[in-house]
């Protein structure tokens, strides 16, 4: 079965749950068809082909510049017998890669637009370019993937018209290898970190909706005795990159111990700060699964995330963690469950075991793949 995998990110460039998705995915699925990957970048290397927006563009909206880039995608596919996109950014290129070869389309929602009206802000008038690309090629698809059952609900309510009977569920997966407890503590040295004060972190994009500046707010009166490391970078706009600065000052000036990292740690140095935080928490508004949280449990720890999305198909509320409801009280509620788990190591420890054990038997990335194929098969044979 020859497939074209078609996604923005890939590595090395992955910087959200999107591009952890499909660099995994990608990874076992090669072991059981004949893959290609076009994703954004330069150059090319065996079975994944890179493609930048066209230099004409270089000035014009960030919409129109990825159109240019999935027309060249769409190029690249002749040859295929399925094609597979992730997010607005490749999903114009799997529609018309399925019009111009007659080949069935898989796209996997990793979020929606209509959900995401902040990024109207980031966009402009392309916001309306990005959910037109999504709309088209979700109302089209042979078939579409939601990473969560609440991303299944959500999809629909979104498209109406489209039949429920497309719309898959593929949960995210894990590599529980990879994703492990790291007790080593020189990254933890190097960024300055007190080893004897417990730390909570978070880590993922500047972005309205991973709800960053609610944890800054939120953690100004947690436990004074914990510190708190933010691994927060690629902001969307110049608007929320202010908004974030302004509050990391704020928060810095009341407390000890705030740590901000804006650039994008290699993979083996967030797992050791993983291990060793006494609390991941996850913040965000809007949350069809959240990848992070599984990086998390994979690592022992426990997590306090919002009660949102495809976070409690994850999150088993206290059990691996605890799950906040956003509401009027949201920030409220951040900081006192930060405190409760903050306040009982015996309890956090026995949350980061559940966790574990929980990543370890539900989200292995070969399961992911496996069904992923089954997908594919069921859609050639109807094709």
């Amino acid at each position: 079965m020859r497939v074209g995998l078609l996604t923005r990110e890939y590595p090395p460039d992955v910087y959200g749950g999107a591009g952890v998705h499909v660099e995994f995915l990608a990874r076992e699925l090669r072991s059981l068809v004949e893959l290609d990957v076009h994703c954004w970048g330069e150059g090319r290397a065996e079975g994944v082909i890179r493609h930048r927006p066209w230099s004409a563009l270089d000035a014009a909206n960030d919409a129109l510049r990825t159109f240019s880039v999935d027309l060249a995608m769409t190029a690249g596919l002749e040859g295929r017998e399925l094609v597979h996109s992730h997010t607005w950014y490749a999903n114009l290129a799997g529609h018309l890669g399925k019009l111009l070869y007659g080949i069935p389309h898989v796209m996997t929602a990793h979020s929606l637009e209509p959900l995401r009206p902040w990024k109207a802000e980031q966009l402009g008038g392309g916001y309306a370019l990005s959910s037109w690309a999504e709309r088209t090629a979700i109302e089209s698809a042979d078939a579409v993937v939601a990473v969560s059952g609440a991303m299944r609900e959500d999809i629909l309510g979104c498209y109406p018209a489209l039949d429920p009977a497309k719309v898959h569920i593929v949960h995210n997966g894990i590599d529980t290898t990879l994703y492990r407890p790291d007790h080593g503590t020189d990254v933890l040295r190097r960024i300055g970190l007190d080893p004897d004060r417990p730390y909570v972190l978070f880590v993922g994009r500047i972005t309205r909706q991973k709800g960053v500046p609610h944890l800054l707010r939120a953690v100004r009166d947690i436990d004074p005795a914990a510190q708190v490391v933010l691994c927060a970078g690629a902001p969307d706009t110049p608007e929320i990159d202010q908004e974030f600065r302004d509050l990391f000052q704020e928060l810095s000036r009341v407390r000890e111990g705030v740590h901000w990292i804006p650039q994008m740690l290699p993979r083996p140095e967030v797992i050791q700060l993983l291990t060793h935080a006494a609390v991941f928490v996850c913040p965000s508004v809007y949350e069809p699964l959240g990848i992070v949280n599984l990086e998390a449990m994979a690592c022992g720890t426990p997590v306090v995330a919002s009660r949102v999305g495809g976070i409690p198909e994850v999150v088993d509320d206290e059990r691996t963690g605890v799950l906040v409801p956003v509401d009027d009280d949201f920030e409220t509620g951040l900081a006192r469950a930060l405190d409760a788990v903050l306040g009982d190591p015996v309890a956090a420890r026995a949350m980061g075991e559940a966790g574990r054990e929980r990543a370890v038997g539900e989200f292995g990335w070969d399961a992911v793949a496996r069904r992923t194929v089954r997908l594919y098969e069921e859609i050639l044979k109807q094709a």
